[in-house]
């Protein structure tokens, strides 16, 4: 049985910094927090409570000062200013593909436009993204959903970084069907772009697909949802004990992608792992 992996599988530029931040303050020791988890990975955020460092929801829960790490999908405004102050360090861990996001929010509130934000709404980025606005702002994931916002004589369109172009084209259409001004900034990262790509080739030519990745991640949902559309037989999983050998009955060729917040070492597991099935299979 074969086993390809995707050449873009795992971790993006901003999870990797954001990572990378996290686990360099927790080596520094003192009182540690994350602002949410600080990626959408339940088991790198394990890893990080393990070496001491605590994820809360809000700043008030941290009571007696320490160090507060801005999660990968960034957060609302009022939170960062809350953070300040009540004069904790701030590690900004802000995806800088989000941070841009946010820019535009507020640049094209402050010019006067009314703000749509192509994304999914109870998403911790999207919250944060909406937050810059200082004027009218709607979030939607499709162009039947722009249909139904009220008359705009301006309109600025942003996308969650982890959408598809597919959803952003569709937004705009309707927009520009709607007549008036609109300015769009394509915000959608090159990386989310890249694994949608490859991983819908790659699951059009194996018999199997496995997709790795937090079952709270975006990015990931969706290169699930690219697979299943092409090929059924795909299963998304976290960790290689979730892993079901019947899955691989009468398979060939096994396709394997991750998520942009799944670590290398969850990866090679799965690997390993559907490997040694493959060797029972054979024995």
């Amino acid at each position: 049985m074969e086993v390809i992996l995707a050449k873009h599988a795992g971790f993006c530029f901003g999870v990797k910094r954001a990572t990378h931040l996290a686990f360099d303050a927790a080596d520094r020791g003192g009182d540690t927090y994350t602002l949410g988890p600080i990626i959408h990975s339940p088991q790198v955020v394990q890893r990080l409570e393990e070496m001491g460092v605590k994820s809360v929801e809000s700043v008030e829960e941290v009571e007696n000062g320490g160090t507060i790490i801005i999660r990968s999908h960034g957060v609302a405004s009022s939170e960062l200013e809350a953070a300040e102050k009540a004069e904790l360090e701030v590690v900004d861990a802000t995806c800088p593909f989000v941070k841009k996001a946010q820019e535009h929010v507020a640049t094209l509130s402050n010019e006067g436009y009314d703000v749509i934000v192509v994304g999914d709404a109870v998403h911790p980025e999207v919250q944060g993204i909406v937050s810059y606005a200082t004027g009218r702002v709607y979030v939607v994931s499709t162009g039947k959903e722009v249909d139904r916002l009220p008359r705009m004589a301006k309109m600025g369109v942003v996308a969650q970084t982890t959408q598809s172009f597919e959803h952003l084209n569709d937004v705009v259409a309707a927009c520009l069907a709607r007549g008036g001004e609109t300015r769009v900034y394509n915000t959608i990262c090159d990386a989310t772009a890249v694994r949608q790509y490859e991983t819908k080739k790659l699951a059009g030519e194996v018999d199997c697909m496995v997709v790795i990745g937090g079952f709270n991640s975006a990015n990931t949902k969706r290169l699930a949802q690219i697979c299943r559309e092409l090929l059924p037989r795909t299963h998304h999983i976290e960790t290689a004990g979730q892993i079901d050998p019947a899955w691989f009955e009468g398979v060939n060729r096994v396709g394997v992608t991750a998520g942009a917040s799944t670590p290398k070492w969850l990866i090679d597991e799965v690997i390993a792992r559907i490997s040694a099935i493959d060797q029972d299979k054979i024995g």
